[in-house]
C-alpha cells in the first residue's frame, strides 16, 4: 500500500463514520442527554462565532455565513415543530423530524464532496507551490452559507430540544 494514501483513506473513513453518526441521530427515537446537547450547543456556537470573526473583514463572506445561520435557525424552528417528545420510566426521549435533519447533513456532505472534486486539482498545485492548500475552500460563499446553515440548525435545534425536553420532563412529574 502506498504510504501517501494512508492519510486520505483515514480521513475518508473518519468523515464516513462522522456522517453515519450524524445521520443516525436524525432517525428514530433518541434519548435526551442534556450534558451532551449542552456541549454540542456550546461547541457549535463557538465555531459559529469564530467563523463570523474570521470573515468579519469580508462583507460577502460574512453575509453568506449570516444567511446560512439564519436559514439554519429557521430549519431548526420547523424541525422543532415536528419533533415529538415523550417521558417514560426509562427517561425522556425525542423523535426528530427525519427529513429535515437528513437534508442538512446531506446538503453539507454533497457540498463538501463537490468542492473536493472541483478544488482538489487546485489544492495539489497550491500545495506544491507552498501556498495554502485550503484557500479555495475559504473563498466560496455558497460553501460558507451551507456551513452556516449546519451551525445555525444544530445550535438552534439542540437548544430547542433542551428547552422543550425540560418542559416535557417537568410536566411528567
Amino acid at each position: 500500500m502506498d504510504p501517501k494514501l494512508i492519510t486520505p483513506m483515514l480521513m475518508v473513513a473518519f468523515v464516513a463514520w462522522a456522517m453515519y453518526r450524524r445521520v443516525r441521530r436524525n432517525i428514530g427515537r433518541q434519548p435526551l442527554k442534556p450534558g451532551r446537547m449542552t456541549f454540542r450547543v456550546g461547541l457549535f456556537g463557538v465555531i459559529g462565532v469564530m467563523s463570523l470573526a474570521a470573515y468579519a473583514h469580508n462583507p460577502q463572506m460574512a453575509g453568506a455565513l449570516l444567511a446560512g445561520l439564519v436559514g439554519g435557525g429557521a430549519l431548526a424552528w420547523l424541525g422543532l415543530r415536528h419533533t415529538k417528545f415523550e417521558t417514560s420510566p426509562q427517561g425522556t426521549f425525542y423523535t426528530p423530524h427525519t427529513y429535515i435533519g437528513l437534508f442538512v447533513s446531506v446538503l453539507l456532505l454533497a457540498r463538501l464532496a463537490y468542492r473536493f472534486v472541483i478544488v482538489y486539482p487546485a489544492m495539489q498545485v497550491a500545495n506544491q507551490a507552498s501556498a495554502n492548500p485550503f484557500a479555495a475552500y475559504q473563498k466560496s460563499p455558497l460553501t460558507l452559507a451551507i456551513f452556516g446553515l449546519v451551525i445555525g440548525y444544530y445550535v438552534a435545534y439542540y437548544a430547542g430540544v433542551l428547552v422543550r425536553g425540560a418542559g416535557t420532563k417537568a410536566k411528567a412529574q
